[in-house]
């Protein structure tokens, strides 16, 4: 896009490029999100910058209306197989935070110099920069929704200082942390349980009870539950948010829980639908994982997504175009740990999903870690952490339940993945990690592919070997084999992990159909 196209955006309010870019007023020294409702700027007085960051870098605040840094993120970031891509992924998971800007460089195999040069030239600010952005996006969080102590926060949200936090605080939103806070909704007290009520922003439309199912379906006993929560009790902490029936009455929902392994200590994580976002409720160890937590989650439910751009690609293609249609707003979901989907992938294969989830649960009964009481206590079926590559790795592979040739594709893995061997890091370079993969014994293609579409959020990536698959595309009549699907998957390029999902999720709905139309046997 160019400035003029990013203006009549602007003046239309077009919501699908909030996150893309950000529109900054040189006249008022404010930021916002394209879709601001505030009157239109004049064309004169108008700059564009790609990042918040880089707003923030040039001078503006944020518009206290909009709330830019609010907005979902830039869907690019997990489309891009570069050095700035990968770097991204990285700060947003705290990684300045944790090991500075030389360990980000390190991880992505470039200089400091060089990583600077890159990202301001690409996004406008520095890895520096791009970090505090971030730690001010937690820290308005922590003070909008917790009752915790302002120095608490500083040190959470990653601040070197309490000085640091107040004057970032100031020059980002033009507030001091205490005004933030008596304007802001609180959530109920994280002092003796650590949860964080949050709402997650993404692009409408999304197909996020289809997800959730999705999700549901795999989920593994003692890891992750999919239940339903009845009007009243409690459930995420916020009953503004369960949904209701057209008269007004509150009706029952569905959520998604599971544990999260993260840099400072296991936590929780509640996920179900809101009005308009989806209600996240995180219990955390120590808070200042809640960055790393919440982008997790959006991984997970790949809320970065730009369902209009996948639509225009998918939406067009005569077998794809009904599906698209059926199921607008239908995502590819990650994952919170890449290592376990890794580890899962190799359970899953030949066997059922049913299947796939009693191996897995027999893993978390013999090597998860047990969760601390503080999260037992809350968790309810939650009781371990899956069992990270480490232990697996040490585990002997005939006595797992599962053949001796799978058995030892899944501690060569696990041993592969705690040595180094195989990347599989938010910053990692995806192809090469595809050949790692591959190099290992017992995992093929579909294994590979399965791991860098969920474990790694790759956009485009066509499981042409999947059983599913290729079921689906056979019940909409085009009968093919494994290699002429993977040509005729390259029309939908760049969104083909997307294309499995709505092939899948067509073949579910065919399944539903029969099963309705086999008139119910009677009593007798």
């Amino acid at each position: 896009m160019d400035d003029d196209q990013r203006y009549r955006a602007v003046h239309s309010r077009d919501a699908r490029f909030d996150g893309v870019f950000y529109t900054a007023v040189r006249t008022t020294g404010i930021y916002c999100r394209p879709s601001c409702p505030a009157v239109t700027p004049k064309r004169a007085n108008t700059r564009f910058y790609p990042s918040a960051a880089a707003a923030q870098e040039a001078g503006f605040r944020a518009c206290k209306r909009c709330r830019p840094d609010l907005t979902p993120g830039s869907p690019q970031w997990n489309m891009r197989a570069d050095v700035v891509g990968r770097a991204m992924r990285l700060i947003q998971d705290g990684a300045v935070d944790r090991g500075g800007v030389g360990g980000l460089a390190s991880a992505v195999g470039y200089s400091e110099r060089q990583l600077n040069r890159l990202l301001a030239a690409e996004v406008g600010a520095g890895p520096l920069a791009l970090a505090r952005t971030e730690r001010a996006q937690t820290a308005r969080i922590l003070v909008e929704t917790t009752d915790m102590p302002m120095t608490d926060v500083a040190f959470a949200a990653g601040f070197a200082s309490v000085r640091q936090f107040n004057e970032t605080m100031r020059a980002v939103f033009d507030r001091s942390p205490t005004q933030m806070r008596e304007a802001g909704h609180r959530a109920t007290s994280v002092a003796p349980t650590g949860a964080i009520t949050l709402r997650l922003p993404y692009r409408a439309p999304i197909e996020l009870g289809t997800m959730l199912a999705f999700l549901g379906a795999r989920a593994v006993p003692g890891v992750e539950e999919f239940v339903e929560v009845e009007p009243g009790d409690g459930g995420s902490g916020d009953g503004a948010a369960t949904p209701r029936t057209r008269g007004g009455a509150r009706r029952s929902r569905w959520v998604y829980r599971r544990t999260l392994p993260l840099p400072h200590g296991p936590g929780l994580v509640e996920l179900s639908e809101g009005e308009g976002h989806v209600l996240c409720r995180l219990r955390l160890t120590e808070p200042r994982d809640l960055s790393s937590a919440v982008r997790r989650c959006r991984q997970l439910l790949d809320l970065d997504a730009d369902p209009r751009a996948v639509e225009e690609v998918l939406g067009a293609d005569p077998l794809l175009g009904p599906l698209v249609r059926a199921r607008p707003g239908l995502r590819s979901p990650g994952h919170v740990d890449p290592s376990e989907l890794a580890v899962r992938a190799v359970l899953g294969q030949q066997v059922s999903v049913r299947a796939a989830r009693t191996l897995a649960g027999r893993l978390v009964e013999r090597f998860g870690e047990p969760l601390p009481p503080c999260l037992v206590a809350s968790g309810g079926g939650l009781t371990h952490l899956f069992p990270s590559a480490e232990t697996l790795a040490e585990a002997d592979p005939t006595d797992l339940s599962i053949p001796v040739s799978r058995g030892r594709a899944l501690t060569g893995l696990a041993e592969a993945v705690a040595v180094g061997k195989v990347d599989l890091g938010p910053g990692c370079d995806r192809e090469e990690t595809e050949r790692a993969l591959l190099s290992l014994r017992g995992i093929g293609p579909w294994t590979a592919g399965y791991i860098r579409m969920r474990g790694l959020g790759d956009p485009d990536v066509f499981l042409h070997g999947d059983l599913g698959v290729r079921l689906a595309l056979e019940a909409r009549g085009r009968t093919t084999t494994p290699g002429a699907a993977a040509r005729d998957a390259l029309d939908w390029s760049p969104w083909r992990s997307y294309a499995n999902h709505l092939l899948w999720a067509s073949l579910a709905d065919a399944q539903e159909d029969r099963a309705a139309a086999v008139p119910a046997r009677s009593a007798e």
